[in-house]
Order: C-alpha cells, then structure tokens, then sequence
C-alpha cells in the first residue's frame, strides 16, 4: 500500500513517521498509510503559504473563483467515491458520507461564487473633499485545525472561505480521520492553485497543531474541537495578536411539548441524538419533555430505537454505523455507567455489540430519570447517549435548556405558535430548531453557538468574511 504523503509548496514529501489508517467498522481493514509531518514540515509550508500570498492575494479573483469552482464540481462528480472513503475511516453510515462530500462540494461552488461578491462601501467624510473608502482584505496565512467527526465538510467550510477571500492555507487535519482530507488535498492541488497557497500537514496537534499556534507568521487560526483544546488554541493565538475562530462543544437540548406531534418528536429526537452514531457537536444530548407526554414520549423512543440497525457503515440498511475508535467506545460506556450511578435509569442500550466484522459497535443508549445537575447532561460525551430530564411546563423547560455551559444549537417541538416565537428569541444558543433535530444545517447561513461553544465570527455563508479578512478605512483628499 503505497505512502499518502503531505503537500508543501505544490511537492508531495514525505514526513518523519506514519499512521495506518484503520475502518471502524472492520478493524482488519486497512483504509490507508498517511505520512506524519515534523514541526520543521510544519513551518516549511507556512513558509511556503507566506510567500504565495502576495501574489494569490492581489491576483484575478475570476482566476480564483474558477478554481473553487474546479474543486467543487469533482467533489460533487465523486461523491460517491469519497462518501465511501469517509464511512470506511470515520463509520457514518454510507448516505451520510455521501450527503456530506456532497456538502463540501457545495460548499466550494458557493465560495466560488462568494468571490466577486465581496463588498466595500464608500461614504462622504464630514470633511469637505476628503473621500472614504471601506474595503476588506485578506488576513494572510491561515492555520486550519479539524476535527475526525467530519472529516471533509469541516475542512470545506473553512479552506473554501480561507481561499476564496484571498487567504493561503496551512491544513491540518484530525490525526484520526486521514483519509478524507488527503483526498480533499489532492483535488485542490489539481485545481491549478499556485504552489504554497494551499497546504496539507498531517500530524499530530501536539506537534503540528502546536507548531501553528506559535508560529508569527499564521495570521489566523480556526479551529474546531474539544473544549479543552479549543481554549488553549485561544490562549495561544491571542498571547501573539493572531486571530482565532473557535467552534467547540454542545450539551444540545431539545424541548419536547405536551403539545408536540409525537411522531415528529421522537423522529428529531433520534435523527439528532443517534444519527452519525451521534458524533456531532449538535447532537440532542438533552432531551427535555414535559410530563403530560413524559411516557408516552419515553416509550415511542425505545420503540424506535428497537428497530434501528447498527452495523457496518457501509452495509445496506445500516440506520447507526460504528463508534469512531476504542477510546471513544470506552468513554461512551463509561458516560452510561455513570449516569446509572448518579440515580439514571437505563430504559434502552448501552452495551456493547458484536457484528459480523470486528468493529466499536454500540447500542445506542437513552438514560431516563435523569436530572440536568448530574455529569451526563453537563459534559459532552459525543456518543449515541441521550438523556430524559423531565420538566412540569414550557417554562421549566426552558430554564432547563439554558442551565448549560454550552450553546451552539437548541429545538423544541410544538404545535403552538406562541412557545416557538419565545423560544427562538429566548433560547441561549447560536442556532434554534422548530420541530426539526437540532443536529443538521444548511450550507450557505451562518453556523456557530455561545458561551463555551464559539468563540469569534461564525461559520458558513457570507458571514465567513469576518473571519478571513480584515476591514482597511481609506482617506483620499484631491
């Protein structure tokens, strides 16, 4: 099995190590072996990234739009390809690798397009004569940390804007989760970019991670990850004046009305706390339903969660794929013993299963009798775990889902106008679903949360610009 190697400087090298690159689903399946980047390799290619961004900067932005385009259009024409390369490394289940290398593909169309719409103003001065101009530019070499959850629509979201606003990029992706942006690597570099505009370090965050962070010459870092990681990411970024962009964690809560539609209900609540083995950062992890539909709700979703198939991500019928890796497994079950300790009932899963082929499969778990004060619905676990906290009305529940250190996405579901109104204004999040899983986004609005979720300009959309570049006020007098 040949050696998937880093790109620095339009050349593809070789690093100082290797990782094997092992399916989930079937732990004897090799996906790949993907060389590991030295922190000399690492500033080799912000060096690198430095000295294209004069040009790249300045140049065609017609030029730089087609490229996005190029890249766009062979993601969406192999969606298939590496939708199945995505499941075989990271165990989504096969339609959600294809739906989100189909997502970065749209991702890089929209930016392409995003390119020739940037947009300055020009205004009188309250000087006579004197003419201002407001306009935006690059902020120079960006720094791109990702995370293994997903492991090609993550780097989309932020090399595509990174590019498009005449950034050069240094990437470096989850340790984990190789294979994907390798390939994502691969089709920028045939795009025609100039050497050193974009860049792949592959490695570990705590050398090259690291190696970003402290470098002077990478302007920006965005980041997305744990909490943990993501404010040493800022202490670091900030000590030296870089700009950061941080999207963390999530303890999502999802509201559950006495007035709701039942079958809606337990269909947001398992989309969003199960679906992509609920190794989202919007999972619904806090699932808070009042008591007139308390049973009847707990009972539908035990019902559901029966008839759902775990097994091989890539197996026809596969409703929930395989848990990421063995420490993640291990943490998962550890959450749902905890939880029983501190009072929970376990009214579904929680074990470990056996399938056909080797692999970190877990029946998904949903923790009853549950109380927002207790560790599994105060920290994140990032597993298919969810849990039931009972509230007496929409107030409670309410009080309920904002009593987190978290806010990146919040639902409810209800059938009256009224208590939706209020929730959208008054839910302590940066996103807000109405009957819909708190888990799944559009590509071309705005993505990012409060409180220890984000930190920074969003993600996604236009609003990418307030991240990627910097604002210039520019005086003229005749």
């Amino acid at each position: 099995m040949s050696l998937h190697k880093n790109l620095i400087a339009g050349a593809w090298v070789e690093g100082q190590g290797e990782t094997r690159n092992v399916n989930p689903s079937d732990t004897a399946d090799l996906v790949g072996i993907y060389a590991q980047a030295s922190a000399q390799q690492a500033a080799d290619a912000v060096e690198a990234a430095r000295r294209a961004f004069p040009a790249w900067s300045t140049g065609s932005i017609q030029a730089r739009a087609d490229m996005l385009d190029r890249i766009g259009t062979e993601i969406l024409a192999r969606k298939d390809e590496l939708g199945r390369l995505l499941s075989r490394e990271e165990g989504k289940t096969l339609p959600e690798g294809i739906g989100e290398a189909t997502r970065a593909g749209q991702i890089f169309r929209f930016f392409a397009a995003e390119v020739v719409r940037v947009q300055g103003e020009k205004l009188a001065s309250v000087r006579p004569g004197v003419e201002v101009e407001i306009t935006r530019e690059p902020l120079g070499v960006i720094g791109i940390i990702t995370p293994w959850n997903f492991p090609i629509a993550i780097p989309a979201w932020k090399i595509a804007p990174a590019l498009a606003y005449g950034n050069c990029v240094v990437f470096k992706p989850a340790d984990l989760v190789p294979g994907s942006a390798w390939a994502l690597a691969e089709i920028i570099q045939r795009a025609g970019l100039p050497e050193g505009v974009f860049n792949l370090v592959m490695g570990r965050g705590s050398v090259i991670g690291q190696a970003l962070l402290d470098n002077p010459k990478v302007t920006g870092i965005s980041f997305t990850g744990s909490v943990e990681t993501g404010r040493r990411v800022a202490q670091h970024a900030v000590a030296r004046m870089a700009k950061v962009q941080l999207e963390m964690g999530g303890k999502n809560p999802l509201i559950v009305l006495d007035d709701a539609a039942l079958d809606v209900a337990v269909n947001c609540a398992v989309q969003g706390a199960y679906y992509s083995t609920g190794q989202r950062c919007t999972a619904s992890s806090r699932l808070i339903v009042t008591k007139g539909i308390h049973d009847r709700f707990v009972d539908a979703m035990v019902e559901k969660l029966k008839s759902l198939k775990v097994d091989d991500a890539l197996a026809a019928g596969t409703d929930i794929g395989p848990v990421v890796d063995q420490g993640q497994l291990e943490k998962d079950l550890d959450y749902v013993d905890i939880g029983v300790k501190e009072g929970a009932k376990l009214a579904y899963g929680g074990q470990r299963l056996n399938r056909a082929k080797n692999g970190f499969y877990m029946a998904p778990a949903l923790l009853t009798a549950t109380e927002n004060r207790m560790r599994v619905n105060r920290e994140e676990i990032f597993g298919p775990v969810a849990s039931v906290i009972a509230a007496r009305d929409y107030e409670e529940a309410l009080a309920i889902a904002n009593d987190t250190d978290f806010g990146l996405s919040a639902g409810i579901c209800t059938t009256s106008l009224k208590h939706a109104s209020h929730f959208k204004r008054h839910a302590e999040a940066g996103m807000t679903m109405v009957n819909l899983p708190t888990a799944g986004v559009d590509y071309h609005v705005p993505f990012g949360g409060r409180k220890g979720s984000s930190y920074g300009p969003r993600e996604q959309g236009r609003y990418a610009v307030e991240f990627y570049t910097t604002v210039k006020t520019s005086y003229t007098a005749p």
